[in-house]
């Protein structure tokens, strides 16, 4: 599932490209995740100002109204002048001066929302809940290890629910515990401020790095311009259970948490 470096990495390869582009024509396919919410013949004429992000949702500002769009379990974007015939997993194309944006996604979790705007009911649905931005000054300290201190639950399913600081998934969830050496099964409470310092210097350090090396590429991600990422060849714990650990050589551990695999090293996290 592509997580926030993923959607970055995607934002990154294409927002400057689209960015004062002319709707020119929106074209759909198989039903996604959530209705579009308006007749795409009416998107037509709009412009598209600038793409942001906000968690794992990338966020079209138009002349008139917003875009909000998630990539769901197995979406990819790509942007191109002249683009293949939409195939049966493409679902979305926006057609514009500069290019065609265009989702593919084979398991049509993703999506894409019209709303007026971020404060459309809609869009609080959808964003409203969501944590702070882990790569922004917004970040502070004292309010995240406030947070922790308020939750009973294991930190690695505290990191992965979002609303304390979002877009820390799964891959980056183990890898970010690693290195701040804590063991994902701790309950946050329990974390002093000074590990909660680690970690939220940990979160920083693993997401601006997976950022910068595109993202993971596990199965079949890349970005609009269909580059594949590859932190995952760096990862120190995610992957690599029965492995020996990087710094200690105790071997990796995997455990279930949530539905969702964990990894970790039982001698260096603790």
């Amino acid at each position: 599932m592509p997580e926030l470096p993923e959607v970055e990495v995607t934002r990154l390869s294409f927002a400057d490209r689209i960015a004062g582009a002319r709707i020119l024509s929106v074209n759909l396919g198989k039903p996604l995740r959530w209705p579009l919410g308006i007749p795409p013949a009416l998107l037509q004429g709009r412009t598209i100002w600038q793409v942001r992000r906000r968690g794992k949702y990338l966020l079209l500002d138009l002349s008139d109204g917003l875009l909000l769009l998630h990539l769901g379990m197995s979406g990819s974007l790509s942007f191109d002048n002249s683009p293949p015939p939409a195939g049966k997993h493409d679902h979305f194309n926006l057609k514009t001066s500069h290019g065609t944006l265009r989702l593919n996604d084979p398991r049509r979790f993703g999506a894409v929302v019209y709303v007026q705007s971020e404060a459309d009911p809609v869009a609080r649905k959808l964003l409203g809940s969501l944590g702070v931005e882990p790569l922004s000054d917004e970040f502070d300290l004292s309010c995240f290890h406030a947070g922790l201190k308020k939750r009973k639950a294991a930190i690695k399913q505290v990191l992965l629910a979002g609303d304390l600081v979002v877009g820390v998934g799964n891959i980056y969830a183990s890898e970010a515990l690693f290195l701040a050496g804590i063991r994902p099964t701790l309950s946050a409470c329990r974390i002093s401020r000074p590990r909660a310092a680690k970690l939220q210097a940990a979160i920083r350090e693993v997401l601006g790095r997976a950022v910068a090396l595109g993202g993971s590429t596990l199965r079949d991600f890349s970005n609009a311009k269909g580059e594949n990422g590859y932190f995952q060849l760096e990862a120190m714990v995610y992957g690599r259970a029965g492995l020996p650990c990087k710094v200690c050589g105790s071997s990796i551990r995997q455990i279930r948490q949530g539905q969702r695999s964990t990894f970790y090293c039982p001698s260096c996290q603790k």
